[in-house]
């Protein structure tokens, strides 16, 4: 049976938006409960954590090469991971706070325990980085929680996807929904490649959505004319915070844009058959031209080609009618620049 949240994704028109606040809360729970409040107020769906701990992310050599670079405000690599991190405390805290304000809470699991905490917070969807593509034990540890499944594809082969869904499948999960993804912070234009969505969608036949990394607007809202169902977009307060993610994400005002002018582009689109709208019938009556007279016409002569003119409003005779009139007598003295009706007509 469906989840209610998949078949949510299924239907709806407008596409669901995640603000992925990711590790922009720089550790500060307050300040997370401020984005929080702003990704409400912007309209967003959701709002998307990251779970992972210091040892889970990265390997203890890698911290050690990193720690010659450290950063002003957090120190190391080490300290910031350690910093930006979240308790299960405050997985927990997050997500009442998340449950009061009437916006879905959300998270990226790492590692098999994570999921299991995620679990048991009952979250709608477990979303999987575009890192965890191939890892195939993972995937199937995810499905196998029954719960829909969001699925990154940065990086990945076409294979590479193919193989990822079998996993997941196998399991008897059919609850997944993609994200077309360039895991670069931020990609080149000529690389994000947004005709992926119409052809993964083809592909695969299920809904597809779009991991935004760029700067700005323009590329999420485009995402949504190719038929993006979810429009997963980094969140901030500020751009010149101090912290990872910051510089490529949206701000409170893009994030709006997103979220309103992305309903707007789906109400545009339409249906794909010709339809001609009752306003824009009506609107014929003032848009379209008439048959009119280029000279007096007296009553008994018969209209010639050389004798009509064709001018606003479209109340009288349409063009495409002309061959109906030319040849006819006339039953009545007609003046230069008038409309000719069918009555006028013998």
């Amino acid at each position: 049976m469906m989840s209610e949240f998949y078949n949510e994704i299924c239907i709806r028109k407008e596409p669901y938006i995640i603000a992925e606040i990711g590790a922009n809360h720089n550790g500060d729970i307050s300040l997370a409960k401020k984005m929080i409040d702003k990704a409400k107020e912007c309209g967003c769906d959701a709002v998307k954590f990251q779970s992972w701990s210091k040892e889970s992310l990265f390997a203890k050599n890698f911290y050690k090469e990193q720690n010659q670079f450290k950063d002003n405000n957090f120190g190391t690599l080490e300290e910031m991971v350690e910093k930006f991190s979240l308790s299960k405390k405050e997985h927990i805290v997050l997500k009442e706070y998340c449950d009061n304000k009437k916006i879905t809470f959300c998270s990226t699991p790492t590692t098999l325990e994570e999921v299991d905490m995620l679990d048991e917070l009952k979250v709608p969807f477990f979303k999987v980085a575009s890192m965890d593509l191939n890892n195939l034990s993972f995937l199937k540890y995810v499905a196998e929680k029954g719960r829909t499944i969001i699925l990154s594809t940065g990086m990945g082969s076409l294979a590479e996807i193919e193989t990822a869904l079998k996993t997941i499948y196998e399991t008897g999960n059919k609850e997944v929904i993609l994200l077309h993804c360039i895991a670069i912070y931020p990609p080149d234009d000529k690389i994000i490649n947004l005709r992926n969505i119409e052809m993964l969608n083809k592909t695969f036949d299920i809904p597809v959505g779009f991991s935004d990394h760029t700067i700005g607007t323009p590329i999420p809202l485009a995402a949504i004319t190719f038929g993006a169902k979810v429009i997963e977009k980094h969140f901030t307060l500020d751009k010149t915070m101090p912290g990872w993610d910051h510089a490529v994400s949206a701000n409170p005002e893009e994030m709006k844009i997103i979220v309103e002018e992305g309903r707007r582009i789906v109400t545009a689109l339409g249906k794909y058959r010709r339809v001609v709208s009752e306003k824009e019938m009506k609107q014929r009556e003032s848009f379209r031209r008439s048959i009119v007279t280029k000279r007096e016409i007296k009553e008994g002569e018969l209209l010639k080609e050389e004798d009509l003119d064709f001018k606003r409003p479209g109340t009288g005779i349409g063009l495409d009618e002309i061959k109906y009139v030319l040849g006819r007598k006339v039953n009545k003295d007609i003046d230069e620049d008038e409309l000719i009706k069918w009555e006028d007509l013998d």
